[in-house]
């Protein structure tokens, strides 16, 4: 059965559901699930996880691979580096998410039922919103890691907000240099600049990855991009 709208857009119709009439955020979910034809949320995640982009993307992810997840705001980025963590744990691997822009509460809250599934896996998961995340505080972290350990930054441009960080350029050759001699999978999520909005494409690519400050895009040797429910992967080398 096919949906209305991709799902980060009915999870968020969800919450604003759940906002403007008072109501839990499962029973809007429910509800959002209901007007699908589902009979209730559970339902709809687990048919929908069964064809999700995540379960596409894992398997062609291998040790040592730094993926660069790209998308506009609001199009479902951070959810979609989510579920490809929980797809690493639900393939035995480790999954680890780094983040400055949420707490714990938020990953409840705004991923419902897919933070519950990260529960299910509780020995594999490590949730990380240090304020002093950048590439010496993420290899500290794995620096136990077994090989094959997925590990999502959210995001990329926030690596050198602190001036004490170092450049972002040399953070991501630590990190890539680290990931191929530990066999670690790192997902980076990127913004795309606003001035892709006029652009007419259909789909960002690489040029359109915002960058304040210089960095080596050949780096990278996957990237995923996302824009109104479509998905486009490339391989970079």
């Amino acid at each position: 059965m096919k949906l209305t709208a991709p799902l980060y857009v009915l999870k968020r119709r969800a919450k604003l559901i759940s906002r403007r009439d008072g109501l839990p955020l499962h029973a809007a979910l429910d509800r959002i699930a209901k007007e699908e034809g589902y009979g209730a949320w559970s339902l709809l995640a687990a048919k929908m996880s069964a064809a999700s982009p995540a379960s596409r993307l894992f398997p062609v992810l291998h040790p040592g691979d730094c993926l660069l997840l790209a998308a506009r705001p609001g199009q479902g980025k951070t959810l979609l580096a989510f579920e490809l963590v929980i797809e690493a744990m639900r393939n035995g691997r480790q999954g680890v998410f780094f983040t400055l822009e949420y707490t714990q509460r938020d990953i409840v809250e705004r991923f419902g039922s897919l933070a519950a599934q990260a529960d299910g896996f509780a020995d594999r998961f490590t949730f990380d919103n240090s304020d002093g995340i950048c590439a010496g505080h993420i290899t500290r972290v794995l620096a136990n890691a077994e090989p094959g350990a997925l590990a999502a930054i959210d995001y990329l441009q926030l690596l050198d907000q602190k001036r004490s960080n170092p450049d972002l350029l040399d953070q991501v050759r630590a990190l890539r240099a680290f990931a191929r001699r530990r066999g670690i999978v790192f997902v980076f999520i990127a913004q795309i600049d606003r001035l892709f909005d006029l652009s007419g494409r259909a789909m960002p690519g690489m040029a359109d990855i915002r960058l304040p400050n210089p960095l080596d895009l050949a780096l990278f040797s996957r990237a995923c991009f996302l824009h109104d429910g479509e998905i486009r992967f490339e391989t970079l080398m």
